[in-house]
């Protein structure tokens, strides 16, 4: 048998402490009944719940940048990797024969560079020396160099410094097509190993693989996806969100959110798209979700977002610890007149330790706060409580 006190009929209420209990004394300051609270209504800001889907924080699709077959996957769905681990590559011997080609013709055009270096210097230093003879007296070229070039520079028909130029510009414009011809190679040679670089998946950042799109011994092109690799260690919800409520929103506030696994947890704003979708009017909002949180990528949930453009209502707001369960119907013992009355209840939106009441309740009834178990309706007596028996 546990004792109870009579309610008093004459109490003087004097606030709230944590929790929001209330405490009721009598005319000579004794406490009259510890579990009583005294209901309150509260303005309500109205809400909307809104359905969307968990998604990792990172999320990336890798796709062939070259053709050929797939060579390696490194494993299969939930496999985690770290970051510049590799993920999957792709055949690559068309692209070695490739690179060969491209450094023969890199080491062709280098000698052709070193060459029409070689034969400017020779016209610089000795000029005219590719007309001399290899070999004994050069006779065609001494006549031409005491006889006829000097009677066509006085006839006015040559200039020996102006043809001297000439050759040595052609020379230089040879020098300039063969460099441009190496860097035209070394240029292939580049492309050719980005190509191979890009033959060999690595992972972006720390995750694990979510879908696999090729099997080993695929053919692909250039395109085509690959796998869908992410970072499921940091969570968010994603949520179209009606154009009317964006307003209401802004980067770090925190809402509440419900998960299919995991009941009720707090969210955070974490971006709002500037543009709304053209044909469903609506804003993608992310929201960043607790760490640890027992959910998983492509999972339902639901946030509740506040409509700020809607007049608050004034609701009864009373503490969980009040409540009791009759089946899957919630109650609560409301205390009037020294008699405890069971009231079943429709319930609101959950405020942490607080739950709106949306109906049976009124603002200023009193209820028993944290019942024993076994509790029922009846009087309420001082010393002993027969609803205790």
């Amino acid at each position: 048998m546990q004792a109870r006190n009579r309610i008093p009929t004459k109490l003087l209420w004097i606030g709230r402490i944590a929790l929001g209990v209330t405490l009721c004394l009598n005319s000579s300051g004794l406490l009259a009944q510890p579990n009583a609270y005294v209901i309150q209504a509260r303005p309500v800001i109205s809400a909307s719940v809104l359905g969307g889907t968990v998604i990792p924080a990172k999320e990336v699709t890798l796709s062939a940048q070259v053709p050929g077959r797939i060579e390696k996957i490194s494993g299969e769905e939930g496999s985690s990797f770290k970051e510049n681990t590799l993920l999957i590559s792709i055949t690559t011997e068309e692209l070695h024969a490739q690179r060969r080609a491209a450094m023969a013709e890199f080491a062709s055009a280098d000698a052709a560079l070193r060459n029409a270096g070689v034969r400017y210097q020779q016209e610089l230093f000795t000029p005219d020396s590719i007309k001399k003879a290899p070999g004994g007296m050069g006779l065609p070229f001494l006549l031409d160099e005491m006889m006829t070039e000097p009677m066509s520079e006085v006839l006015g028909k040559s200039d020996s410094k102006l043809d001297r130029r000439t050759n040595l510009h052609n020379m230089g414009t040879q020098i300039d097509q063969a460099r441009g011809t190496l860097m035209r190679a070394r240029s292939q040679i580049d492309a050719i190993d980005a190509k191979l670089r890009d033959a060999h998946g690595l992972a972006p950042f720390d995750g694990v693989i979510t879908k696999k799109l090729v099997e080993v011994g695929d053919t692909v092109q250039p395109g085509t996806p690959l796998l869908k690799y992410a970072d499921t260690s940091s969570l968010q919800i994603q949520v179209e969100v009606p154009a009317r409520l964006v307003s209401g929103l802004q980067a770090g506030m925190v809402l509440n959110a419900k998960l299919d696994v995991g009941g009720w947890v707090q969210v955070r704003v974490a971006q709002v798209f500037p543009i709304a979708d053209a044909q469903r009017h609506t804003v993608t909002v992310k929201f960043d979700l607790p760490p640890n949180t027992r959910t998983g990528a492509g999972q339902y949930a639901q946030v509740e977002i506040q409509d700020v453009n809607t007049p608050a209502k004034y609701m009864p707001i009373i503490p969980t610890a009040a409540i009791v369960w009759r089946g899957s119907l919630p109650g609560v013992y409301v205390l009037n007149n020294g008699k405890r009355e069971l009231r079943l209840l429709r319930l609101g939106n959950n405020y942490g330790q607080e739950v709106a009441v949306l109906s049976g309740l009124k603002h200023g009834e009193t209820i028993e706060i944290n019942p024993a178990p076994g509790t029922t309706s009846g009087w309420v007596q001082n010393g002993s409580d027969p609803a205790h028996k």
